[in-house]
């Protein structure tokens, strides 16, 4: 029986699509267990937490819209998940003091005390439940695939 190489290809990558769909899954669910059970954090959380820990510094505000570009978040997922860490007194949202639109969001003491003691246990998670165990050319290879994907956006 003769086989379209185009048929292959497409059995190949969808093979692939649901490949990284259910390692995403899997692995982001193992770490999202780990932040719970060791921090009683979401992943949502540790992901907002440890960005404003990234982007803050003195002389920068950090915007929610801003803030969920760097996330990739939709803004009104980003704005839910603000309320609710607001709550629980993990973040602040000021007006913008320099254009008043918009607001800014800041780690409160909280929030920081919260993000550094869960980093330690995200990175040994991460590091269980991904890194080690993928070669380095493995791992190199991803970073290629995210390259090569995110210039396509």
């Amino acid at each position: 029986m003769h086989r379209n190489p185009d048929s292959r290809t497409e059995r190949q990558a969808r093979a692939a699509w649901l490949a990284y769909r259910r390692l995403h899954e899997r692995v982001d669910a193992e770490i999202a267990r780990d932040l719970e059970r060791e921090c009683g954090l979401s992943m949502p959380d540790y992901d907002v937490l440890a960005a404003l820990t990234e982007l803050e510094s003195p002389d920068t505000c950090i915007r929610v819209r801003g803030l969920a570009a760097h996330l990739s978040w939709a803004h009104s997922r980003l704005s839910r998940q603000l309320g609710r860490m607001e709550q629980r007194g993990l973040i602040a949202r000021e007006p913008c003091e320099r254009d008043g639109r918009g607001d800014d969001v800041l780690l409160t003491k909280s929030g920081r005390e919260t993000v550094e003691t869960a980093a330690p246990t995200y990175n040994s998670s991460v590091r269980d439940r991904f890194t080690v165990r993928l070669t380095p050319q493995q791992l190199a290879a991803l970073i290629e695939i995210e390259r090569a994907i995110a210039k396509g956006q």
